[in-house]
């Protein structure tokens, strides 16, 4: 009974399409829209799903220091930006963050970490704006960091700070779909015009 239960599920899998994965779809589902530019801007509202989930915009605020949790609080114990986006003088962000993700001894949850542990810049802020804000922001060398488009393609689809979104430690929601996806995305997006959605 146990085996047949299994191999159902399996094949669910197995059937489910491959264009979707945990509350992302990839960009062939968007392959009937016959505008590009309709159809690009669709592909950037999907990549909104990752851009403003909780695991980018608590590194992305807009003003002050860093949020938390699925829920965005304000992050305890305060801190600050500073001036390289690494957190005040005496109070790094590797103060507490490691190189990765540590779970608590005594209690369920962890403490996020990656080799470097940082807020986005201040020019990349984006909690509290709408998608097509955000979309203008990313496109922008002067607001991205003097990046171009293939780069932000390169920092969606390879970084790891970005990847870790995806392997958040216990007690968080990881972003929806994979880095992979969301790279595939982007690469779409960029392909088909980079067109913000209005």
């Amino acid at each position: 009974m146990m085996a047949r239960a299994w191999l159902a599920g399996a094949l669910l899998l197995w059937a489910a399409p491959i264009h979707a994965q945990e509350g992302l779809s990839g960009p062939d589902a968007f392959s009937d829209i016959a505008d590009e530019q309709t159809r690009s801007a669709a592909l950037f509202e999907e990549m909104g799903k990752v851009l403003t989930h909780p695991r980018c915009l608590n590194c992305h605020p807009v003003t002050g220091g860093p949020t938390q949790g699925d829920d965005m609080q304000p992050h305890s114990p305060p801190v600050f930006r500073g001036e390289a986006d690494f957190g005040a003088v005496g109070m790094n962000c590797s103060t507490c963050h490691s190189a990765e993700n540590v779970e608590f001894v005594t209690e369920a949850g962890s403490i996020p970490g990656h080799e470097i542990w940082m807020l986005a810049p201040v020019s990349m802020g984006w909690q509290g704006l709408s998608l097509g804000e955000i979309c203008a922001q990313i496109k922008d060398p002067a607001r991205n960091g003097g990046k171009t488009l293939e780069e932000i393609h390169e920092h969606h689809a390879e970084d790891g700070l970005v990847g870790w979104g995806w392997h958040p430690g216990e007690g968080r929601e990881p972003a929806p779909g994979s880095q992979e996806m969301f790279g595939q995305l982007t690469r779409a997006w960029i392909d088909t015009g980079a067109a913000c959605p209005g």
